[in-house]
């Protein structure tokens, strides 16, 4: 990779001050594409990799955009003072940045090169030959497992799961840090047996003794309707508080550290 800064990808957002997508203050850059099709994902526009057009309070925009890893790095240096006094730094999501792998690695090269903490969050869903390339760029992998069960996980987003849990004992034999993600989605692992059986593997990965669990919203259904698509959830409502601390009680008894949140 001869010049890391003129390598192109394509996203369709950059959003600032995050403080629920890894450690401290980060900025976080929304690459486009991603091989999975969870019915409850918030972010439909990153699901297909081409631009398109989407609807949104009565105007239409263009979702998605060419750009380098010079043009983000310049956005993403305004912010250099909140990562160095909170920890933070940069966090690639998506849509799936395995999928950009070009682009996804000399963006968190770069962030490297001037000191910047990098994280991405990811399905997990690649060839291990793509994931390895990630791995030395990495300080903090945030990983969704989302059941257990392959028959499942693959109705409700279009993927078998052999691959991931496979991905995920791999990353965390390797990785500097993995911390496993959960979002927690009624009607499909909202329950103490399945939040267990994820925490039980969880706490099987070497090196990993983290777990987040992200309750369900309802957030991005305007986006269905923006990009003229249905809303395969229907009207299933958000975990309540009650059901949610269950959950945590559920997965901090296999000795993990919980966050309920990001």
């Amino acid at each position: 990779m001869a010049d890391i800064y003129n390598v192109r990808g394509r996203i369709f957002d950059i959003q600032r001050f995050s403080t629920h997508d890894g450690p401290g203050v980060r900025t976080i850059v929304f690459l486009k594409g991603c091989p999975l099709r969870c019915r409850w994902c918030c972010n439909p526009e990153s699901q297909n990799y081409e631009i398109q057009l989407m609807k949104q309070k009565g105007k239409v925009k263009t979702v998605g955009y060419d750009t380098t890893v010079k043009e983000v790095m310049e956005e993403i240096m305004r912010d250099m003072p909140y990562y160095s006094r909170s920890g933070g730094g940069l966090t690639l999501s998506g849509g799936e940045c395995l999928w950009q792998p070009d682009f996804g690695i000399a963006l968190l090269k770069a962030a490297h090169e001037n000191g910047i903490n990098t994280a991405i969050e990811t399905t997990g869903f690649a060839d291990w030959e793509v994931i390895e390339q990630f791995i030395p760029e990495v300080d903090v992998f945030l990983m969704d497992i989302k059941h257990i069960n392959s028959a499942k996980h693959k109705e409700f987003t279009t993927r078998p799961n052999e691959l991931i849990l496979h991905n995920a004992r791999k990353i965390a034999e390797k990785a500097k840090r993995l911390i496993i993600r959960v979002p927690v989605i009624p009607g499909f692992n909202g329950t103490v047996e399945e939040i267990g059986e994820i925490a039980k593997f969880t706490a099987s990965l070497p090196n990993v003794n983290e777990i987040h669990l992200l309750p369900y919203h309802r957030m991005g259904k305007d986006k269905y309707d923006g990009l003229a698509r249905p809303y395969l959830m229907g009207d299933v409502p958000s975990p309540t508080t009650a059901k949610m601390q269950e959950l945590l009680a559920v997965a901090k008894s296999y000795g993990l550290t919980t966050h309920l949140g990001g």
